[in-house]
């Protein structure tokens, strides 16, 4: 009997494949890194095409590595970078434009004229999500009206809207599935997240015609079937998620008040709120958590949109460190008691602030400052953000007993303590910390039977490693308020 899962892990910067075994453990992973196109200030792109192919190709390498045959596969699972936004022409598959990607913030004037109409409220209320560039929705509209034609094809039918998982599906499948599941959904600002259906007056205000919209499925269902050429066999597809969503099920925190955060390209702190949407009132996102046999699970997202990006920047933009490994080093070198404060706001600030033209900036800087001291506090700045959705949380009458988290940034133990230490929370590193892939494989598995439930699912977490709180509260408060000083002079 097949037992293997694929999981397909479409992110920001770099597309990952990993086989897994019932028993929730890699087998082998591939992965690849691809263009930033940075087209003009504030303006992120990728080449949908690349896309396609970096997938195509770690999924056949990871395959290759397992030794195991593709037939053996019981089904995939598509994660992906969400928001982001593709439109392709139905006939040929091909894209009209590149990838608009969630960083982007081209459409800014765009969400101002919109919140001006007094749109605002309408989209919260339905939607869970505020008038920003980041959603979906806008970015649809500006490839519709920027590329001669498109609109006019897509009132005809001609032209197909997805976020990244749809446009994986669509290729694997050969053009044959035009789907979406409800988490990935419920990022475009044209999802009713409480009829769980689109809505005819959300895509009116945003200009987007039905025609283009995939449909919404459950994230643990039958999306179609791969075809047999791309990876040596048909492999059922029956797990999607969007990446958040996908770790939040990885980490295994489905019980209400349960909590993750990732650290990645950026940081997404989520929050399972159980089967009723919370709205809240510190400009946090109410989102759908994941849907299982008809029946949403909602959470409470905060979202930032520069963590692992920072150091990037240190290593290629700055060229401080050589490698991201270094970081830790210096960190623990410098210390966490550091004057400098790094916003990195290169493409606005996300939540709580919503500021899409905050720009970059490293405050405190004197003339004994060095490059330890700048990397250092690119790291901590990754805390302090967190720390802002945290508080932001709390204020909405969340209660944190312990923060799960995952993603590249967190086998930088320097990183966690400081985390810890800024949150006051105990923060738990679990043995797979690569639970994004993990948690789609999950979806799969329950789908074509590998899983009864979440319960068995929920077995299967194991803590790796648990940082406790260890700073006195006065320099807790003290390094907090420098930043939130360093942020009010960047807006």
């Amino acid at each position: 009997m097949a037992s293997y899962l694929l999981a397909i892990d479409q992110g920001t910067t770099s597309s990952r494949a990993i086989i897994f075994g019932k028993d929730g453990l890699p087998a082998a992973s591939a992965q690849m890194e691809f263009t930033q196109h940075f087209p003009h200030d504030g303006w992120v792109e990728h080449d949908p095409e690349e896309i396609w192919s970096s997938t195509l190709s770690v999924c056949k390498e990871a395959i290759s590595k397992s030794g195991v045959d593709a037939s053996e596969i019981a089904g995939i699972g598509i994660t992906n970078q969400r928001e982001t936004t593709i439109v392709w022409d139905r006939d040929s598959g091909e894209p009209i434009y590149n990838a608009i990607v969630w960083q982007d913030r081209r459409t800014a004037d765009i969400c101002e004229t919109l919140k001006a109409a007094g749109l605002e409220e309408d989209v919260v209320q339905k939607t869970g999500l505020l008038i920003d560039p980041y959603f979906s929705a806008t970015k649809i509209s500006w490839i519709l009206d920027h590329v001669e034609g498109a609109r006019a094809k897509a009132e005809q039918g001609k032209l197909a809207f997805g976020t990244v998982d749809s446009f994986l599906l669509w290729r694997l499948t050969g053009g044959k599935s035009h789907k979406t599941d409800a988490t990935n959904a419920s990022r475009t600002s044209l999802f009713d997240i409480h009829t769980q259906e689109w809505d005819e007056t959300l895509l009116s205000a945003f200009n987007v015609p039905r025609s283009v919209l995939p449909e919404v499925l459950d994230s643990s269902d039958d999306f179609g079937i791969t075809e047999s050429a791309l990876l040596g066999a048909p492999v059922p597809i029956c797990g999607i998620a969007g990446d958040q969503q996908a770790a939040l099920i990885g980490q295994a925190c489905f019980q209400p008040g349960m909590a993750k955060s990732t650290y990645g390209t950026g940081c997404f702190l989520m929050l399972n709120t159980g089967d009723k949407p919370v709205r809240s009132e510190n400009r946090l996102l109410t989102t759908v958590a994941y849907r299982l046999n008809g029946k949403a699970t909602y959470a409470v997202e905060g979202s930032i949109f520069v963590a692992g990006a920072t150091i990037q920047w240190l290593r290629d933009g700055l060229q401080l460190i050589d490698s991201a490994s270094k970081a830790e080093a210096m960190a623990v070198e410098t210390g966490s008691d550091n004057p400098v404060y790094l916003v990195p706001a290169f493409t606005g600030l996300g939540a709580p602030y919503w500021d899409p033209h905050a720009r970059g900036a490293i405050h405190g800087l004197t003339r004994d400052t060095g490059i330890a001291d700048i990397v250092t506090a690119g790291l901590q700045s990754v805390c302090y953000q967190t720390k802002d959705l945290v508080r932001a949380m709390q204020n909405d009458g969340a209660s944190y007993k312990a923060l799960r988290v995952d993603g590249g940034m967190v086998v930088n133990n320097w990183l966690m303590q400081f985390l810890s230490d800024v949150l006051n929370v105990t923060v738990d590193r679990p043995k797979i910390t690569e639970t994004t892939a993990l948690g789609v494989a999950y979806l799969a598995g329950l789908k074509v039977g590998l899983y009864e439930g979440l319960d068995e699912i929920s077995e299967l977490w194991h803590r790796e490693h648990r940082f406790e709180p260890n700073m006195q509260p006065e320099k807790r408060e003290k390094l907090y308020s420098g930043w939130l000083d360093a942020v009010e002079r960047v807006r």
